[in-house]
């Protein structure tokens, strides 16, 4: 039975996926590290909780993480990165500009990708170390 907390899948599937297919479920991973970061941080209501998480995930915001997050990438992940930002989306929010959406979507397609790659570690590194950066926490 496939363990769908924990994939392993191979490079190859990983690469017939398209970017926004990466970006969708780099999405999820990215807002449940949100989460679990404001509740491991502790001390909030269910309705700040919310608040918080939209305000970690909205595009402007991941648009921050992606600029702190660039340094420390291997070229691996740069390529998964830019396979999210360079895709071609068909809307973009009115609370973000193109720019920012483009990263934002980087940002996910990126976590996607280490994601169903079952490189959860790395995933962890990384968002630690930029929370750590952007919030110093």
């Amino acid at each position: 039975m496939e363990n769908y907390f924990q994939m392993h899948m191979e490079k190859k599937k990983i690469d017939a996926i398209s970017n926004l297919g990466l970006a969708h479920i780099g999405d999820g991973v990215f807002e449940l590290l949100c989460r679990s970061w404001l509740c491991g941080h502790g001390g909030l209501t269910v309705g700040r909780l919310h608040g918080e998480t939209i305000k970690l995930v909205k595009a402007t915001a991941q648009a921050k993480f992606a600029d702190a997050m660039r340094p420390i990438l291997t070229d691996e992940e740069l390529a998964l990165y830019r396979r999210g930002k360079n895709s071609h989306v068909h809307a973009v929010p009115k609370s973000c500009t193109p720019a920012e959406y483009a990263k934002a979507t980087g940002v996910e397609a990126m976590f996607g990708g280490l994601y169903l790659a079952g490189k959860t570690e790395r995933i962890n590194e990384i968002f630690v170390t930029v929370m750590e950066e952007l919030y110093g926490v």
